[in-house]
Protein backbone atom coordinates (compact mmCIF):
# COMPACT_ATOMS: atom_id res chain seq x y z
CA UNK A 1 0.00 0.00 0.00
CA UNK A 2 1.12 3.54 -0.73
CA UNK A 3 -0.34 6.98 -0.07
CA UNK A 4 -1.14 8.74 -3.35
CA UNK A 5 -3.13 11.63 -4.76
CA UNK A 6 -5.59 10.02 -7.10
CA UNK A 7 -7.46 11.41 -10.10
CA UNK A 8 -10.63 10.08 -11.70
CA UNK A 9 -12.14 12.07 -14.54
CA UNK A 10 -14.93 11.77 -17.03
CA UNK A 11 -15.87 13.44 -20.30
CA UNK A 12 -18.55 16.11 -20.05
CA UNK A 13 -21.45 15.48 -22.43
CA UNK A 14 -19.66 12.57 -24.05
CA UNK A 15 -22.77 11.20 -25.73
CA UNK A 16 -23.29 14.47 -27.58
CA UNK A 17 -19.83 14.62 -29.14
CA UNK A 18 -20.08 14.69 -32.97
CA UNK A 19 -17.16 12.25 -33.38
CA UNK A 20 -16.64 10.12 -30.29
CA UNK A 21 -13.84 8.14 -31.91
CA UNK A 22 -11.81 11.25 -32.70
CA UNK A 23 -12.47 12.60 -29.22
CA UNK A 24 -11.24 9.40 -27.57
CA UNK A 25 -8.10 9.37 -29.67
CA UNK A 26 -7.38 12.98 -28.75
CA UNK A 27 -7.94 12.22 -25.07
CA UNK A 28 -5.43 9.36 -25.22
CA UNK A 29 -2.87 11.65 -26.89
CA UNK A 30 -3.33 14.40 -24.29
CA UNK A 31 -3.12 12.01 -21.34
CA UNK A 32 0.15 10.63 -22.71
CA UNK A 33 1.55 14.15 -23.18
CA UNK A 34 0.64 15.21 -19.63
CA UNK A 35 2.03 11.97 -18.20
CA UNK A 36 5.35 12.61 -19.93
CA UNK A 37 5.45 16.13 -18.53
CA UNK A 38 4.60 15.27 -14.93
CA UNK A 39 5.89 11.69 -14.48
CA UNK A 40 3.01 10.59 -12.22
CA UNK A 41 3.14 7.61 -9.89
CA UNK A 42 0.57 6.01 -12.19
CA UNK A 43 0.33 7.40 -15.69
CA UNK A 44 -2.87 9.02 -16.85
CA UNK A 45 -4.89 6.69 -19.02
CA UNK A 46 -8.36 6.33 -20.46
CA UNK A 47 -10.49 3.64 -18.85
CA UNK A 48 -14.05 2.46 -19.50
CA UNK A 49 -17.21 4.54 -19.73
CA UNK A 50 -15.52 7.72 -20.98
CA UNK A 51 -13.43 7.92 -17.81
CA UNK A 52 -9.75 8.52 -17.15
CA UNK A 53 -7.50 8.04 -14.15
CA UNK A 54 -4.00 8.53 -12.80
CA UNK A 55 -2.15 8.95 -9.50
CA UNK A 56 0.49 11.36 -8.22
CA UNK A 57 2.88 11.71 -5.33
CA UNK A 58 2.02 15.39 -4.75
CA UNK A 59 -1.27 17.23 -4.72
CA UNK A 60 0.30 20.07 -6.71
CA UNK A 61 1.02 17.77 -9.64
CA UNK A 62 -2.45 16.22 -9.49
CA UNK A 63 -4.02 19.69 -9.55
CA UNK A 64 -1.73 20.80 -12.37
CA UNK A 65 -2.62 17.71 -14.39
CA UNK A 66 -6.30 18.66 -14.32
CA UNK A 67 -5.50 22.08 -15.78
CA UNK A 68 -3.16 20.75 -18.45
CA UNK A 69 -5.67 18.14 -19.61
CA UNK A 70 -8.54 20.62 -19.84
CA UNK A 71 -6.47 23.28 -21.60
CA UNK A 72 -5.23 20.78 -24.17
CA UNK A 73 -8.71 19.37 -24.90
CA UNK A 74 -10.87 22.50 -24.93
CA UNK A 75 -12.93 23.70 -26.74
CA UNK A 76 -13.80 20.42 -28.47
CA UNK A 77 -13.80 18.19 -25.38
CA UNK A 78 -14.16 19.01 -21.70
CA UNK A 79 -13.54 16.84 -18.67
CA UNK A 80 -14.31 17.06 -14.99
CA UNK A 81 -11.96 15.54 -12.44
CA UNK A 82 -12.30 14.24 -8.91
CA UNK A 83 -9.11 14.26 -6.84
CA UNK A 84 -8.57 12.14 -3.74
CA UNK A 85 -5.93 11.18 -1.23
CA UNK A 86 -5.29 7.95 0.61
CA UNK A 87 -3.86 4.46 0.48
CA UNK A 88 -3.80 2.65 -2.85
CA UNK A 89 -3.29 -1.10 -3.20
CA UNK A 90 -2.34 -2.60 -6.56
CA UNK A 91 -3.37 -6.25 -6.92
CA UNK A 92 -2.21 -6.83 -10.50
CA UNK A 93 0.42 -4.51 -11.98
CA UNK A 94 0.46 -6.39 -15.29
CA UNK A 95 -3.09 -5.47 -16.16
CA UNK A 96 -4.05 -2.31 -18.09
CA UNK A 97 -5.60 -0.44 -16.43
CA UNK A 98 -4.11 -1.67 -13.16
CA UNK A 99 -6.24 -3.86 -10.93
CA UNK A 100 -6.29 -1.81 -7.74
CA UNK A 101 -8.41 -0.43 -4.94
CA UNK A 102 -8.19 1.50 -1.71
CA UNK A 103 -9.31 4.62 0.14
CA UNK A 104 -7.37 6.86 -2.24
CA UNK A 105 -9.58 5.79 -5.14
CA UNK A 106 -12.73 5.92 -3.01
CA UNK A 107 -11.96 9.57 -2.19
CA UNK A 108 -11.42 10.47 -5.85
CA UNK A 109 -14.73 8.81 -6.74
CA UNK A 110 -16.49 10.73 -3.97
CA UNK A 111 -15.03 13.97 -5.35
CA UNK A 112 -16.21 13.12 -8.86
CA UNK A 113 -19.68 12.34 -7.48
CA UNK A 114 -19.80 15.82 -5.94
CA UNK A 115 -19.34 17.28 -9.42
CA UNK A 116 -22.39 15.33 -10.56
CA UNK A 117 -24.69 17.17 -8.16
CA UNK A 118 -26.86 20.01 -9.55
CA UNK A 119 -25.13 22.57 -7.34
CA UNK A 120 -21.76 21.74 -8.94
CA UNK A 121 -23.02 21.26 -12.50
CA UNK A 122 -20.63 23.90 -13.86
CA UNK A 123 -17.67 22.97 -11.66
CA UNK A 124 -14.89 20.92 -13.20
CA UNK A 125 -12.55 19.90 -10.36
CA UNK A 126 -13.09 18.81 -6.74
CA UNK A 127 -10.86 17.38 -4.01
CA UNK A 128 -11.70 14.90 -1.25
CA UNK A 129 -8.91 14.61 1.31
CA UNK A 130 -10.06 11.16 2.41
CA UNK A 131 -10.75 9.82 5.88
CA UNK A 132 -8.99 11.96 8.47
CA UNK A 133 -7.62 14.35 5.87
CA UNK A 134 -7.77 18.11 6.22
CA UNK A 135 -7.28 21.18 4.02
CA UNK A 136 -9.93 20.11 1.50
CA UNK A 137 -11.65 23.47 1.98
CA UNK A 138 -8.71 25.66 0.92
CA UNK A 139 -7.86 23.30 -1.94
CA UNK A 140 -11.40 23.42 -3.29
CA UNK A 141 -11.48 27.19 -2.93
CA UNK A 142 -8.39 27.28 -5.14
CA UNK A 143 -9.90 24.83 -7.64
CA UNK A 144 -13.20 26.71 -7.93
CA UNK A 145 -11.41 30.00 -8.53
CA UNK A 146 -8.82 28.46 -10.87
CA UNK A 147 -11.47 26.79 -13.01
CA UNK A 148 -13.60 29.95 -13.18
CA UNK A 149 -10.56 31.84 -14.46
CA UNK A 150 -9.69 29.10 -16.95
CA UNK A 151 -13.25 29.04 -18.26
CA UNK A 152 -13.10 32.76 -19.06
CA UNK A 153 -10.16 32.34 -21.42
CA UNK A 154 -10.70 32.32 -25.16
CA UNK A 155 -8.97 30.04 -27.64
CA UNK A 156 -5.75 32.07 -27.69
CA UNK A 157 -5.75 32.51 -23.93
CA UNK A 158 -6.09 28.76 -23.39
CA UNK A 159 -3.27 28.07 -25.83
CA UNK A 160 -1.00 30.53 -24.04
CA UNK A 161 -2.03 29.28 -20.61
CA UNK A 162 -1.16 25.72 -21.60
CA UNK A 163 2.28 26.83 -22.75
CA UNK A 164 2.79 28.89 -19.59
CA UNK A 165 1.88 25.97 -17.32
CA UNK A 166 4.28 23.82 -19.32
CA UNK A 167 7.04 26.19 -18.23
CA UNK A 168 7.42 28.31 -21.37
CA UNK A 169 8.46 31.96 -20.95
CA UNK A 170 6.60 34.80 -22.61
CA UNK A 171 9.41 35.20 -25.15
CA UNK A 172 9.34 31.49 -25.97
CA UNK A 173 5.56 31.50 -26.30
CA UNK A 174 5.68 34.47 -28.69
CA UNK A 175 8.29 32.76 -30.85
CA UNK A 176 6.53 29.38 -30.79
CA UNK A 177 3.16 30.82 -31.78
CA UNK A 178 4.42 33.48 -34.18
CA UNK A 179 2.86 36.39 -32.32
CA UNK A 180 4.28 39.55 -30.78
CA UNK A 181 5.51 39.82 -27.20
CA UNK A 182 2.88 42.53 -26.76
CA UNK A 183 0.09 40.13 -27.72
CA UNK A 184 1.40 37.57 -25.24
CA UNK A 185 1.71 40.21 -22.52
CA UNK A 186 -1.89 41.27 -23.07
CA UNK A 187 -3.13 37.71 -22.64
CA UNK A 188 -1.05 37.30 -19.48
CA UNK A 189 -2.63 40.47 -18.10
CA UNK A 190 -6.11 39.10 -18.90
CA UNK A 191 -5.72 35.98 -16.80
CA UNK A 192 -2.99 33.74 -18.19
CA UNK A 193 -0.38 35.17 -15.84
CA UNK A 194 -2.69 34.84 -12.83
CA UNK A 195 -3.43 31.22 -13.73
CA UNK A 196 0.27 30.38 -13.96
CA UNK A 197 1.17 32.28 -10.79
CA UNK A 198 -1.66 30.63 -8.86
CA UNK A 199 -0.23 27.22 -9.67
CA UNK A 200 3.26 28.33 -8.73
CA UNK A 201 1.99 29.58 -5.35
CA UNK A 202 -0.02 26.42 -4.78
CA UNK A 203 3.00 24.26 -5.56
CA UNK A 204 5.09 26.31 -3.13
CA UNK A 205 3.09 24.77 -0.30
CA UNK A 206 -0.11 26.65 0.48
CA UNK A 207 -1.58 23.54 2.17
CA UNK A 208 1.45 21.32 2.50
CA UNK A 209 0.99 20.58 6.21
CA UNK A 210 -0.52 17.18 5.49
CA UNK A 211 -1.67 17.28 1.88
CA UNK A 212 1.64 17.14 0.06
CA UNK A 213 0.80 20.24 -1.91
CA UNK A 214 4.39 21.41 -1.97
CA UNK A 215 7.39 20.11 -3.87
CA UNK A 216 5.71 19.88 -7.24
CA UNK A 217 7.70 18.19 -9.96
CA UNK A 218 5.67 19.57 -12.86
CA UNK A 219 6.56 22.20 -15.44
CA UNK A 220 4.60 24.95 -13.68
CA UNK A 221 7.61 25.31 -11.40
CA UNK A 222 9.39 26.97 -14.32
CA UNK A 223 8.93 30.60 -15.19
CA UNK A 224 9.37 32.06 -11.72
CA UNK A 225 11.62 34.79 -13.07
CA UNK A 226 8.64 36.22 -14.97
CA UNK A 227 6.45 36.65 -11.88
CA UNK A 228 5.66 40.27 -11.14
Amino acid sequence: MVQLFTLIGDVVGSRDLPDRGAAQRRIVEVLAEVSRALTPAQRLEATVGDELQGAFTTLADAVLATALVRLALLPDVDVRCGLGHGEVTVYDDQRTPLLQDGPGWWAAREALDVLGRPRRATSRTWYDAGAGGTHAGPVNAFLLTRDALLDRLGDRGRSLALAALQGRSQAEIAADQGISRSAVSQQFARGVGALRDAHLSFAAGGTEADSGAGSATGPARAGREEQR
